[in-house]
């Protein structure tokens, strides 16, 4: 029996070949694409918060710039963290080195970008 044959149809798709990692490393991998989600909500519900209650304290147009920005950015957070799961997990299978984590640039990135259009708001 092969490594992928006590395994679903989904887990075969999504992570095929290699062998069973220590569970630990999965799961500490879990966590941390939980971490990942958890931020892109938290990104989301800053732009959903900041258009319901923005009302009249910023401009109309730049606080939707605002919380479109935010909600955009946890939508490539919470797609992006899916693929860095998927990458983490297959390494681990393969025993090859953990990929370059590219979505704390782009976290950076978002933040200092929404940051500045919330700076901009305020001192609108």
């Amino acid at each position: 029996m092969s490594a992928d044959e006590g395994r679903g149809r989904i887990a075969r798709w999504m992570l095929p070949g290699g062998t069973e990692p220590d569970p630990r490393f999965t799961l500490a991998n879990e966590r941390t694409f939980l971490a990942w989600i958890r931020t892109a909500l938290a990104f989301i519900a800053a732009g959903v918060a900041l258009e319901a209650f923005g009302g009249d304290l910023f401009h109309d147009d730049l606080r939707l710039a605002a919380s479109l920005t935010a909600v955009v950015i946890g939508l490539v957070i919470a797609v992006t963290s899916l693929f860095r799961w998927r990458r983490v997990e297959s390494s681990l299978r393969h025993q090859t080195p953990l990929p370059w984590p590219a979505l704390l640039p782009l976290l950076a990135l978002g933040t200092a970008l929404a940051a500045g259009v919330v700076l901009g708001l305020v001192l609108a």
